[in-house]
């Protein structure tokens, strides 16, 4: 259910609007990663929502860190940096992005969406420049659950 909560979030913050799926299809697919890192009801989301040291308890409620750390460990520290700061956004591929996700997670995100892993990781890599880019407008990850700091973008 957060996951779809976030897809409808993260597809108003993206342009997508909250009709129907192709707009908001980035959206969704991001809030169904963000549902499952922030341990939506897998062992794998439980893990990978942990695996960001120093996230403190907040990490349950804002997943944003983690999964950026999360790719920072995995070679894409110039590319997460870049969406963070306020600079050009350097895009990633959808081979990145299933690199740098755990297995069960992008398996997960996968099955919610309906399509393969492949395709999930494809798009998680089109719209993650722009959705970390937009909920971090300051140059750092906001504190905060991540529904408030979605919120706290005036959408």
């Amino acid at each position: 259910m957060a996951g779809n909560d976030l897809g409808s979030l993260l597809g108003g913050l993206l342009g997508g609007g909250s009709g129907g799926q192709g707009g908001g299809g980035g959206g969704n697919i991001l809030g169904s990663l963000l549902g499952a890192l922030m341990g939506g009801g897998g062992a794998g989301g439980a893990q990978a929502a942990g695996a960001a040291p120093g996230a403190g308890a907040g990490a349950a409620n804002n997943p944003l860190g983690g999964l950026l750390d999360m790719l920072k460990k995995s070679g894409l520290m110039d590319q997460a940096q870049s969406w963070v700061g306020t600079g050009e956004n350097q895009p990633v591929s959808g081979a990145q992005i299933a690199e740098a996700l755990p297995n069960e997670t992008l398996a997960k995100v996968a099955q919610e969406a309906g399509v393969s892993t492949e395709d999930a990781a494809h798009q998680i890599a089109q719209a993650l420049p722009q959705a970390v880019d937009k909920l971090t407008p300051e140059g750092s990850v906001p504190s905060g659950s991540l529904e408030d700091i979605i919120k706290q973008q005036n959408l």
